[in-house]
């Protein structure tokens, strides 16, 4: 199984329709559009899982293609990178937190 990244991607589009657009090119595992968790609207781009196979096929058909005017960007999507977390700094000091008083 490949995992694609879809990229610039009209804000309306829901998974199901990014499901169907991947169809034609085989059996889709799952699709989904990512969405902002602030405004609940989609962020313009989304993940398509399917075989290897058949999403090379579609990054040759798609990749630069004009769907619903917009030239979508379609490649492998690159793993999850899990060292990032959230305010701490690189010296391991929450980034909110007071430093050390310099006596001004």
């Amino acid at each position: 199984m490949k995992n694609l990244y879809i990229g610039n991607l009209i804000y309306g589009i829901d998974s199901q329709k990014l499901k169907a657009l991947f169809t034609s090119f085989g059996p889709v595992k799952s699709a989904s559009v990512v969405i902002d968790r602030d405004t609940g609207r989609s962020k313009g781009c989304g993940f398509v899982e399917m075989g290897a196979t058949e999403a090379s096929a579609a990054i040759l058909a798609l990749n630069g293609k004009e769907f619903e005017s917009r030239a979508l960007r379609v490649n492998k999507a690159k793993p999850r990178e899990t060292t990032k977390t959230r305010g701490i700094s690189p010296l391991g000091r929450d980034r909110f937190e007071a430093g050390p008083s310099r006596g001004f």
